[in-house]
């Protein structure tokens, strides 16, 4: 390898990996999938060199292991049981389930293929290797890292001086982020904030085990895109519109009330609200926005609310969908009093510099060896291999939406 090894333990990930990770090896042990890379910038090339440090970096990832202190971190989270903490005891990333080379529109092609307690794990260590190989090549890292660095400086003195308001706000970076080191600093930087000092404006934490571990504050994080689109259309008795319906109800299973805020858009927060039901919204805590306006989105989870006769002020509002905290802050004072707020910020804390940053995904293009696909709230957001399944998907939805099923 040209550069130290980027991810050196296992708990390099977030937390809903875990989370989902529990709830796949209870009731989709089975489930076969493949996930697909993508780079949405249209300028970026990745060289024949860069490449070839990803693969060796994710080989190097593919030798670790959990450690005992680590597996009892874990085992301290109370909805992970010790059936599962067992799983990951003898757990190891398999180099053999990827496929990395040079080509594609970008210049690099990666995908994995296992089971989906395997692949779901291999996503964020992959795109955090990926993403700092891109930027350690570069001549100007170094000032990169400095940029990086004096930014966040300015954010935490913005906080303290009471320029922003965040009531409740954690950080999702680490997919994105430009190094390790960087991110690293944002969470000294934040977990150093005197609650008092910063009026009302609170850092709960990072969905980075690693460094919510190495801190001392809370990981954070719940379920991500893949629980929907494998759980409700990776069986294929389902019709895939009921999606969400599948997916809720197998998390209800598996945590009852505990660790329940849930996704709306993976085939649009329309459809998610057919399946919300008096029941559903009751258990799950809040409910996570990740596309389309957060002003409409929020408005319309809280006349949902109300309409089932729920008081939206007990249920969380949870934005992690490219915020800033100008833009957090506004939210947060349109929304004062009506609901609980939280923020997950990632890309602004973990990758802020002068240059723009890498806009990467790895999503699940097939389960069980049918397409599925994320149809979200922003057009663009979604990714599939098959138009012709988007598009059954797609038709699937609208019917539902105009049944008013």
């Amino acid at each position: 390898m040209k550069f130290n090894q980027i991810i050196h333990s296992l708990l390099e990930t977030d937390l809903y990996k875990f989370s989902m990770g529990q709830a796949i090896f209870h009731q989709a042990s089975e489930y076969e999938t493949t996930w697909t890379f993508k780079c949405r910038n249209k300028d970026v090339q990745f060289t024949p060199a860069m490449v070839a440090e990803i693969r060796e970096q994710i080989k190097a990832y593919c030798t670790l292991h959990f450690t005992e202190e680590e597996l009892s971190y874990l085992a301290g989270i109370k909805w992970l049981k010790k059936s599962y903490i067992n799983h990951l005891r003898l757990w190891r990333p398999n180099f053999a389930d990827f496929t990395i080379e040079a080509g594609g529109a970008c210049g690099l092609i990666i995908e994995t293929n296992g089971t989906l307690l395997d692949t779901s794990m291999y996503e964020i260590p992959t795109l955090a290797i990926v993403n700092e190989v891109y930027y350690r090549f570069r001549p100007d890292y170094e000032a990169l890292v400095a940029d990086a660095k004096e930014r966040t400086r300015t954010k935490a003195d913005k906080l303290r001086a009471g320029t922003y308001w965040l009531p409740v706000f954690s950080e999702f970076g680490l997919r994105r982020r430009l190094c390790a080191e960087v991110q690293e600093y944002a969470i000294e930087q934040f977990a150093g904030l005197d609650r008092s000092d910063v009026l009302r404006s609170y850092f709960v934490g990072t969905s980075n085990v690693y460094l919510a571990k190495k801190y001392g504050v809370k990981p954070v994080g719940t379920m991500a895109h893949e629980w929907i689109m494998c759980m409700g259309q990776g069986n294929h008795l389902y019709n895939p519109a009921y999606s969400n319906k599948v997916a809720l109800e197998a998390w209800v299973k598996e945590y009852g009330v505990d660790n329940g805020i849930a996704l709306t858009d993976t085939i649009t927060t329309d459809c998610f609200l057919r399946d919300f039901d008096k029941t559903l919204a009751t258990l799950f805590s809040g409910v996570r926005h990740d596309s389309g306006d957060p002003f409409t989105w929020g408005d319309k989870l809280i006349d949902h609310y109300t309409r089932l006769g729920i008081d939206p002020a007990t249920k969380t509002l949870l934005f992690s969908d490219s915020l800033d905290f100008a833009k957090a802050d506004k939210i947060a004072r349109y929304f004062q009093g009506k609901a609980k707020i939280a923020f997950g910020i990632g890309t602004y804390i973990s990758n802020d510099t002068y240059a723009e940053p890498l806009n990467i995904v790895m999503k699940v293009t097939k389960c069980n060896g049918q397409d599925v696909a994320k149809i979200s709230d922003t057009p663009g957001k979604g990714m599939c291999k098959n138009q012709e399944y988007v598009d059954y998907l797609q038709r699937a939805i609208d019917w539902r939406l105009r049944h008013n099923d």
